[in-house]
């Protein structure tokens, strides 16, 4: 298609296990993580492998708590040429937490992650989107801490999250206390009087792909760049089944068996690359000499 041969998109994984999704947490308490099945490290491994497959390089925001049990799957990442982001520390909900709580847990995660890498982490991805108008605080203490830049914040209206009337393209916010983030947020589809999520997880699996193709195909029609998102725990199947209510069991089991072969349609259907080549090209962000290995884009050369 014409939008593979002109524009970049950000291409994102979100590195956490099925068990700590807050779609199943009614069936799953925190302390009950060390004792689930761990199966985040063979089906991040699974997507590195297909990638390798297209060629696409693309940004891994990694919980910290999987990091820490699994430091040498940070690494693999890291040296297939892909870029490591933070995912926080133990996937909470941001606006059920304390600022200090946060606080904690961000440089928790950054201080893990950067350990095993050798490098400075810059980019965050809050868990199931939860910077919202209520926890917008959250953006003063990711700039306190370093980051750079931020992919938190869905424009749309939902249960669990959102902000809608935010900006829908990547652009460069301020915060409360005066701080700047570049900021790419989740990818919607603008339809008359609504706004629809399109940017990967759930809605890859509910929408039908040529409905997905169509809405992200739009947006680079218009001369922008997506960011599209998926979870280790979409390309598997077999994982267990934990029994929680119709929602939300809709909501995380409903087509894991088509998603992998989506992905790989997908992948050869549009041009993807990193998060930060994507706001650097944006010039939203500057060149971070540390990050040159995540710089190649599928197809540029």
């Amino acid at each position: 298609m014409a939008e593979k041969e002109r524009i970049p998109n950000a291409l994102t994984i979100d590195v956490e296990d099925y068990f700590q999704v807050a779609a199943l947490a009614e069936a799953v308490r925190y302390d009950d993580w060390s004792s689930m099945e761990y199966r985040v490290e063979a089906n991040t491994d699974r997507i590195l492998g297909l990638f390798d497959q297209a060629g696409v390089k693309a940004t891994f925001f990694t919980l910290g708590w999987v990091a820490e049990r699994s430091p040498q799957l940070v690494k693999r990442i890291a040296q297939a040429g892909h870029e490591v982001a933070s995912h926080g520390y133990s996937h909470q909900l941001i606006y059920n937490q304390t600022p200090d709580v946060f606080a904690e847990e961000t440089r928790r995660s950054k201080g893990i992650l950067e350990d095993i890498l050798g490098t400075s982490v810059t980019g965050y991805r809050a868990a199931s989107y939860s910077i919202t108008n209520q926890s917008r605080w959250a953006l003063d203490i990711l700039a306190e801490q370093g980051f750079t830049w931020d992919s938190s914040i869905f424009p749309v209206r939902h249960d669990r999250y959102g902000m809608p009337g935010t900006p829908r393209w990547p652009h460069r916010l301020t915060t409360d206390k005066g701080y700047e983030l570049a900021e790419f947020p989740l990818s919607t589809l603008k339809l008359p009087g609504y706004t629809l999520p399109i940017a990967g997880g759930g809605y890859f699996r509910l929408f039908p792909y040529w409905f997905s193709r169509y809405g992200l195909g739009s947006i680079n029609r218009q001369g922008r760049p997506f960011v599209f998102y998926l979870h280790p725990w979409e390309v598997d199947p077999d994982q267990p089944r934990l029994d929680v209510k119709w929602l939300s069991r809709f909501r995380h089991y409903n087509n894991l068996d088509v998603c992998e072969e989506r992905l790989a349609r997908l992948l050869s259907d549009f041009r993807f690359t990193t998060m930060s080549q994507v706001l650097e090209s944006e010039g939203l962000l500057a060149p971070d000499p540390d990050h040159a290995n995540t710089r190649s884009v599928a197809g540029m050369a």
